[in-house]
Order: structure tokens, then C-alpha cells, then sequence
């Protein structure tokens, strides 16, 4: 990335050409090509102007701020450029990434049912202490196991405050 720095109405600092190369760096991690970067500070009485100006990959971005301070100048101005070149790669992420919606497209999104993943588990015969037991040394959320005193399936799940829940199946009438 080529960056340069023009100084107006002001003795060139090797400090402020530093800071605002740093500054200028950074847009470059947004942005996959080299671009190019014009940084223009000038003093007209006792306002400070910084203007920051990038072009490349089919962007054209310029800001400019004017306070008591160069720096703090330097910092407003690349934030503007900042959120325009973010802007810029979002909205070229999308365009590319999702094409124009059809009315076709959009009914399949509403009607595409949701992947289900699919598991067998082994189910076995405990008691309820034994399933406790079970399911703190294997470290596993919830254990799915027939219960030897109501001989129906249960499981037992393992809350994020280190209690148990026990789920039974209970005969819906009706």
C-alpha cells in the first residue's frame, strides 16, 4: 500500500507522517488489493485539517476533518474512511454472494424444512441413581435410558448450574 503524506502551511514532523501511515495501514487489512492513500495536513490559523483520500478496487473514498488537534483530526477523518470502505466491502460481499432473489427462490427458502441430524443410541435398563452416575463420568449433557421403575424411556439432563432434570413421557388424553 502506497501512502502519501502532504504537509501545507507546515513544517514537515517525521511523527505526524508515522502516525498517520499507521493510521493508514489499517484500512489496507479491509481491503484485499493494494490501494493507494493521499494524506493532506495543513494548519489555517488555529484549525488543524486532515484529509484522507483512497482509491483502488473500484473505490473512491475521501474525508476530511478540521479540529484544534492534527491527531485527533487524523483519527476523525480515517474513521470516516473507515466505515466507508466497510461499507463498500459489505455491500460487494453481498452482491456477490447472494444473487437477486426470484419469487422461485424465495418460496423455496419458505418452504425448506430444516436438516435433521440423525442419531441411534443404545438405550439401556437403569435406575435413576445409576443414569446420575452415568452421566457425570461420561460429561455428556443428557443420557437417554429405560427406567427400571416405571419401565418407560427417560432422560435425564444435566442443567449448566450442575443440578439433574428428569424428563418422563406422560400419555397425552385427550
Amino acid at each position: 500500500m502506497q501512502v502519501l503524506v502532504t504537509f501545507r502551511h507546515m513544517d514537515a514532523t517525521a511523527a505526524l507522517r508515522r502516525y498517520a501511515e499507521t493510521k493508514v495501514q489499517r484500512v489496507h487489512k479491509l481491503m484485499r488489493r493494494p490501494i493507494e492513500a493521499h494524506v493532506i495536513l495543513e494548519v489555517i490559523k488555529r484549525q488543524h485539517i486532515a484529509e484522507i483520500t483512497l482509491s483502488g478496487e473500484h473505490l473512491h473514498v475521501t474525508a476530511k476533518e478540521a479540529t484544534v488537534d492534527l491527531y485527533s483530526a487524523i483519527d476523525l477523518a480515517m474513521s470516516k474512511v473507515e466505515r466507508q470502505v466497510q461499507k463498500h466491502v459489505t455491500k460487494r460481499l453481498a452482491h456477490r454472494h447472494d444473487p437477486v432473489p426470484t419469487a422461485d427462490a424465495a418460496s423455496k427458502r419458505r418452504i425448506a424444512k430444516p436438516a435433521i441430524k440423525r442419531e441411534q443410541v443404545v438405550v439401556e435398563l437403569m435406575t435413576v441413581n445409576q443414569a446420575v452416575r452415568r452421566l457425570s463420568r461420561d460429561g455428556a449433557e443428557f443420557l437417554l435410558f429405560q427406567n427400571e421403575a416405571t419401565d418407560s424411556l427417560s432422560v435425564l439432563v444435566r442443567h449448566k448450574d450442575g443440578s439433574y432434570g428428569l424428563l418422563e413421557p406422560e400419555v397425552a388424553e385427550g
